[in-house]
Formats: C-alpha cells, structure tokens, sequence
C-alpha cells in the first residue's frame, strides 16, 4: 500500500516537498486554498506562483545564493530544473518566466498517478497522516491561529513588497538602452540612465510621495526586501549605493558616465514585459505611476502590475523546530517555506526539500538529513532550530557560514573558497547516505 503524505500550500516549498515525496513513491496530498480563498499579492491559481519578483538570484559560483543552487543541484532539486527551463535573460541572475516556470512545475506534478491537488483552505491541523506545512507568508487568518495554538507561539512578523511591472511598448527607446552592468549577460536589461538634475528630481518626487495605508503600528520592514520609498528617504544617495548604482553600465558606443541608472529585467520571454529592479514600492497606485514617469525613458510608463506591500509571518522556529524542519513536540509535522524564516524564492525550495527528505527516511527509519555547518543549506538548518533571542528571516550568504582556515586575500578567491569547502564537505556527507536518500 502507498502511504498517503499531506503537503499545505502550493507554493515554491510546497511544491518542491511533493516532487519529492512522489519521486519517493508516496501519494501526495497538496492543499491549495487559491481559487476559493485568495492572498492579498497572488495573480493566479497557478502552482509554484512567484509574487514579488521572477528573480532567483545569482547563479555566479562566488555568490551564496550561486553555492546555494550548487547545493541543491546535488540534492536532485526538482524546481530548479524548472526555472533553468523557464529561464529568461539576466546576466548573472536566474530569472523566470513566470507563467512557464509554473507551468512546467504543474506538469510535472500532475505527471505523477499518486497525486492529488486538493483545492480548499486547510484549517484544523490533523496530525494522524504525515504533513508538511508550507502555507508561506500570506498563511491564512485561520490556520494562522490554529498553528499559534499547535504551537504555543506568537507569530513573528515584517513587511515585504512587490515592485511593479511595466509593458515593454511603454519604454522610450530613445533614452533608454540595453546593456548589462559590466558586459556580464549581453543586453539582457533595459537601462535608464539619469543625470544628476533628473535624479533629484525623482527623488525629491519619490520621498514626498503619498503611500498605501497600512493598519498596523509597528511597521517592521526586511532590510533584503525594502521598498524604494524607505530606502530613498534614508538619504539622498542610498539609492545611488543600491539598485540605481551606475558603476558598470555603460551605452554601447559611448564613454559617458550616469549619475544613477535604473534597470529593468524581462518578465518573459517575449520580452513584452519588464519589472523595474529593486523597485518594491508600497506607494500608492496613482503615485507610482506619476513618481515613476519621472524616470528618463519611462515617462509614458504603463503599469500591468503595481507595486505592493503586505505583511509577512512565521514562526517563531528555534523554539519548536529541529534541524530537520520538523516540529519538536510532534513527529508527523513538518515546516517548510518562509513560514519557518527562510527568506527567499530559492531557500524556500530549499526547506521543502530537506522537509520532505526527512520526512521520507523518519518513515523509512534510516536517520536524518542534516548537512554540515560547512554548507549554506546546513548553516539554514541550524538557523532555523538553534535558540535566537532576535530571530528573524535569513537568506543565502557566505557571512553566515563557519570562518575559513587559511582565507585568500583576494575577495573572489575567498568566496570560491568557500564553495570549493562547501561543496567538499557535502560530497563526504552525502556518500554515506547515497542509500538512504
């Protein structure tokens, strides 16, 4: 008999957690409430949606979220196979189309007999059948206080924001130019390049502009996450230093320098859509339009999707989950997703993978997936279980792994150093577990 397992939500975790179990032999529940019951951000029904961006970040080698992907790769990760499928032009950066990159996850769930999508709001927390809880950020109001009960926890909780995107016919060609920063990618990104009077201009514009009202008093923003408006008004140049730095970019044909450049990156193939990089924004949706029309090239911006912002949550982990990502207090119960303060598209798939491998072998009893501190998905294990005063959401980077011995003194070096141990380290792990994973 095949045992039936029970995934919440069809995010990026949740999906990447049922591809495993089904490639392990189990049959699938995986509840999504989209469709009967909606989120404050989500467009579609589509499993595996990306919300705030279709980027997953760097794929470079000397870059932690690059020895993430490594990492994954090792582990047979199913969603980035999709994304490399999906993949669109970003220089460094593995971005999606978004509506392919979903579909080519759906079509291999539902390439599996031994699955099944369940399409209502799951509430009442039942752990007599092996679950993984991956319901995200946007966890509905009901389950919300049901696993606050389970738990005997407050949520935790900051803001994050989406940026918008904008129709490619709508961009002045004129001003604008194609070029990646420093020739890595080709053309890959539309620049919009601003001399000093035009800056100040926008930015004057930006930090008096009218934003959303948010009914809440304690606004806690996430520093990886922050709309442009925040950053803006923490000094006039902070931009400059961010996502409108022009260091690297130049017009092809030309030497001349820019004071600040804003970039845009295909949203899909077709290249009949662009999202404004770095442009989270929690203004109001008359405002982007007229603040953003400031922008040298977009000054008949059209907007498909505004920008906007909404309130995360997770748990508080290391007082109720182990390194696994299962839940100390009940076996059966597992946490994946940014539910648990991982923050990211990638590390979310992440902790539906290790989630769903250590549910597969606790069931098989043959022990536990916990890689070593030496790698960026072990350092994650450990951050999600081991005691913090100040928890809060964590993401890929070479900072949060283990010193090295003997570091290089170049910079690039150092970080290839840390993907050679990394990735050294893990294969010795993973040699004594070939059988049981």
């Amino acid at each position: 008999m095949i045992e039936k397992v029970r995934v919440i939500g069809g995010g990026l975790a949740g999906c990447e957690a049922s591809l495993q179990l089904l490639k392990r032999g189990y049959s699938v529940e995986l509840y999504e409430m989209r469709g009967v019951k909606n989120t404050p951000c989500h467009k579609t029904t589509n499993l595996a949606e990306l919300v705030c961006s279709n980027s997953l970040k760097s794929v470079n080698e000397d870059t932690g979220h690059g020895l993430l992907k490594l990492e994954l790769e090792k582990l047979d990760c199913e969603l980035l196979k999709c994304a490399y499928k999906a993949r669109v032009p970003a220089g460094g950066a593995l971005a999606v189309d978004r509506d392919l990159f979903s579909k080519y996850v759906e079509e291999k769930l539902y390439a599996y007999d031994n699955f099944s999508k369940v399409n209502k709001e799951y509430v009442e927390i039942d752990s007599s059948i092996p679950t993984i809880i991956a319901t995200g950020p946007l966890t509905s109001d009901e389950l919300s206080k049901n696993i606050s009960k389970l738990l005997g926890e407050e949520y935790l909780n900051f803001y994050d924001a989406v940026a918008p995107i904008i129709s490619k016919d709508s961009i002045n060609m004129d001003k604008a130019f194609f070029a990646a920063r420093y020739d890595k990618g080709g053309d890959d990104y539309i620049n919009c390049p601003m001399n000093k009077e035009e800056y100040l201009n926008f930015y004057n514009a930006l930090i008096n502009a009218e934003r959303a009202t948010l009914h809440d008093f304690d606004i806690n923003v996430f520093e990886n996450c922050m709309p442009i408006e925040i950053m803006a008004s923490r000094g006039e140049d902070t931009m400059r230093f961010g996502p409108l730095r022009p260091k690297g970019i130049r017009r092809p044909g030309s030497d001349e320098r820019f004071y600040a450049v804003v970039q845009l990156r295909k949203e899909n193939n077709e290249g009949s859509a662009y999202n404004i990089v770095g442009f989270q924004t929690n203004l109001k949706f008359s405002e982007q339009t007229r603040v953003f029309s400031l922008i040298p090239g977009l000054e008949n911006i059209e907007i498909q999707r505004y920008g906007v912002m909404h309130r995360n949550t997770f748990i508080n982990a290391p007082k109720v989950l182990n390194e696994t990502f299962q839940l100390k207090s009940d076996k059966n119960i597992f946490f994946a997703g940014q539910l648990t303060g991982v923050e990211g598209y990638v590390e979310s798939i992440m902790s539906g993978l290790i989630a769903a491998i250590n549910l597969d072998m606790q069931l098989r009893n043959v022990g536990n997936l916990i890689l070593p501190k030496e790698t960026i998905i072990g350092t994650l294990q450990r951050h999600v279980s081991q005691e913090n005063m100040d928890y809060e959401p964590m993401n890929a980077n070479f900072g949060i792994l283990p010193q090295l011995e003997n570091p290089k003194r170049d910079k690039k070096e150092r970080k290839l150093q840390y993907k050679e141990r990394s990735l050294e380290k893990m294969d010795e792990y993973l040699s004594k577990l070939v059988q049981a994973i």
